[in-house]
């Protein structure tokens, strides 16, 4: 397997931190991106090297292996336990006066490397399966568009991936889906895709799972009267009816009117209004002696 250095694909140094990887990433993939190089092969080419980099040095774990092993990268954990074993078999062997020869250095990069099916001096093919590489994939999404289960068709290292993104998912979430990773060594099965959700909040709704707040201005002589008000929810209009002598933070818990509830069809959060009551501003020299009488009343 050839070394690819990825840190060169992305025109990055080796102390990149994530934010650089990630604006380099994005520089590169909107210029290589299919969709503006049509029938461009060697544009697709460096596409599909610009997105194997990205997810490899975008996530700690696979960047940390990486810088471990190099190329050999995906098969680092199988490389640990070999090497730990190796370990415990010439401590048994030293236990037993030596009784046994142990492996040599030589010996033990051969057996690596057959084990991964490299050809260090010879052709030998280990007959081991090896799961492939994940795949990890960042979506971002605005809130509005997780209000409703929908469907998707994503590009990941140049192949067309088309997903149902269920209402509910939250900021954060990963899911993952079996089989759509890197091909799997000796006939051992396909990796999989993470996709990471970034959910953008552009309302005026503050979200906690499956609950929605909101503030809603209330006037000071609805507030002290009682009446009736329209407020908005996430998905229209409701009336709502205010006691007389609300307080100033009052909350109103709206059953049903929340978020949806993931992976639960037809079941939602609830809407928690709190009321903020304006105090009125410019009053008039009538509104002040009015004001006066209710305060000489009090």
């Amino acid at each position: 397997m050839e070394f690819v250095d990825y840190y060169k694909v992305l025109g990055v140094n080796k102390g990149a931190n994530e934010k650089e990887i990630k604006k380099a990433y994005r520089k590169l993939a909107r210029k290589y991106h299919p969709d503006l190089n049509p029938d461009n092969k060697d544009a697709e080419k460096k596409f599909k090297e610009i997105n194997e980099a990205n997810e490899v040095l975008s996530h700690p774990e696979n960047r940390k292996k990486y810088d471990k092993y190099g190329k050999d990268w995906m098969h680092g954990e199988e490389y640990e336990k070999a090497r730990q074993q190796q370990s415990s078999q010439r401590q048994y062997q030293g236990q037993q006066g030596g009784a046994q020869q142990g492996f040599s250095e030589g010996d033990f990069s051969d057996f690596f490397e057959s084990m991964f099916g490299g050809a260090r001096g010879s052709s030998r093919q280990s007959s081991a399966q090896f799961k492939g590489q994940d795949f990890n994939a960042d979506l971002e999404l605005n809130l509005k568009d997780v209000y409703e289960s929908h469907k998707q068709v994503l590009t990941v290292n140049g192949s067309k991936i088309r997903l149902t993104i269920p209402a509910g998912i939250e900021n954060g979430q990963v899911i993952r889906i079996k089989g759509k990773g890197a091909k799997g060594a000796s006939g051992g099965p396909n990796g999989d895709l993470l996709i990471r959700f970034s959910i953008l909040n552009n309302t005026s709704f503050k979200r906690d799972k499956e609950n929605l707040y909101a503030t809603v201005s209330l006037d000071l002589y609805t507030a002290l009267l009682g009446g009736e008000i329209t407020v908005d929810t996430f998905d229209g209009k409701v009336k709502l009816k205010i006691a007389p002598e609300t307080a100033n933070d009052t909350k109103v818990k709206l059953k049903g009117k929340g978020f949806p509830i993931y992976k639960k069809e037809g079941k939602f959060g609830d809407l928690i209004v709190t009321y903020q009551i304006e105090i009125p501003t410019k009053l008039s020299d009538k509104e002040k002696d009015l004001f006066k009488e209710l305060q000489k009343l009090r």
